[in-house]
């Protein structure tokens, strides 16, 4: 048959440890017999990324902004046991973190969900999508221990050296901790932005929820930023497309998602979306079933996998050892990135080779045939637990 031909470049971002390895196994067994793929290829691996004193992170961010559509393989933020391991110079961040703030991006995760995996909430028969504003809040936090007999303050100087001042606490009796957060109105207007785009694109109903009740200015701007943004820019579209946007308590949300049937975005704070999106991965089934992609406000997506870079595989691998590793969600990240390009370029050939390759890898667990981490989970009568290569191989005779 003759190759699915590609218009644009994909941007390519490479890996590290068992998904790098299986990076390479699904472009060589699932893509590249029938597409014809462009990337323009990164090496984000961690090895590469303290050569260039993370600079290859920063232009795989760049070429996303010119190209549109990013694919990106895990990788690792390394901690004190990696400094030593990978011999770095410095504690290089999260490439994730890095890719965010320059795209200005939404993360949004959503599960996928197959027959004979059971979601621990019974009434879930439609994904959930988590959109979780990756910005400030306590991941941009200033914090410190406050003596007993100390007083805390919360001080804004302005331009002119004028001084606003709220007390905190007077820690007269007791030592504590003071905690200092904060959120630009930028950002947070690309967070709702970005949501509303995404459920246009997708068709579905968001749910945006904060404390505004207790948080009355913090949270409650949150509250006021969406509202008229939605109610400026997005509430004749949203009509139109017969879909719904309405604001409530974070704890009333959790009560409706745990009632509800799914099929909707949830959008959550920074904090609430770090939390929710892996209870979510963990109710549903599996983190390793669990897609996640970063859109900007202006139309940019960056897909990859919910999950990290299966270590502990990796160092079976390097002995020799068979593993079996479930690559399910990373290849739901390149199928959204060929996707969205064949949407983007009018190649309805590539869109329908996407949604191919995701039937063959559902057909393929719901004919029993999976990896390790699923073998446990199936309620499948007839099931068999297969290696890695063997897991791409049943894809691919299903294509």
């Amino acid at each position: 048959m003759a190759k699915i031909k590609m218009t644009t470049p994909l941007v390519e971002m490479d890996g590290d440890e068992m998904t790098r390895v299986i990076w390479k196994w699904i472009k060589e067994i699932l893509i590249e017999p029938y597409v014809d793929l462009k990337t323009e290829y990164y090496d984000l691996g961690l090895e590469y990324r303290n050569a260039t004193g993370d600079q290859v992170t920063i232009d795989s961010a760049e070429a996303t902004k010119k190209y549109g559509v990013a694919v990106k393989c895990a990788t690792i933020t390394p901690n004190a046991a990696r400094m030593t391991e990978y011999n770095l110079t410095e504690m290089w961040k999260s490439p994730n973190g890095t890719i965010r703030a320059i795209l200005d991006g939404t993360v949004f995760r959503a599960p996928i969900i197959v027959k004979g995996i059971t979601p621990y909430i019974p009434t879930w028969t439609k994904p959930i999508t988590i959109a979780r504003h990756a910005y400030g809040d306590i991941y941009k936090n200033t914090e410190m221990a406050v003596p007993a007999g100390c007083k805390a303050e919360l001080v804004c100087t302005d331009e002119n050296g004028n001084e606003t001042r709220k007390v905190i606490h007077e820690f007269t009796k007791s030592a504590g901790i003071v905690q200092g957060v904060h959120n630009l109105d930028s950002s947070i207007a690309s967070f709702a932005r970005s949501s509303f785009n995404y459920a246009l694109d997708q068709k579905q109903d968001v749910w945006f929820a904060a404390k505004d009740t207790i948080s009355k200015t913090y949270d409650h701007h949150f509250k006021d930023v969406w509202q008229e943004i939605y109610d400026n820019e997005y509430k004749e579209k949203f009509e139109e497309a017969g879909i719904t946007y309405f604001y409530t308590l974070i704890d009333d949300a959790v009560a409706r998602v745990i009632r509800s049937e799914g099929g909707y975005i949830w959008a959550c704070k920074n904090y609430d979306g770090d939390v929710m999106s892996d209870m979510l991965a963990t109710a549903f089934g599996s983190l390793a079933m669990m897609t996640s992609v970063l859109v900007s406000p202006d139309g940019v997506y960056e897909y990859e996998a919910a999950h990290g870079t299966v270590q502990r595989h990796y160092y079976k691998h390097l002995k020799g050892e068979e593993t079996s590793t479930n690559s399910v969600a990373t290849i739901f990240a390149w199928t959204g990135a060929l996707r969205k390009r064949g949407e983007l370029d009018n190649l309805p050939d590539l869109c329908d080779f996407a949604d191919r390759l995701e039937n063959a890898c559902v057909k393929t667990i719901e004919d029993g045939i999976m990896t390790g981490d699923l073998y446990t989970l199936s309620k499948l009568e007839n099931k068999k637990k297969v290696n890695t290569l063997d897991f791409l191989r049943a894809i691919a005779d299903r294509i």
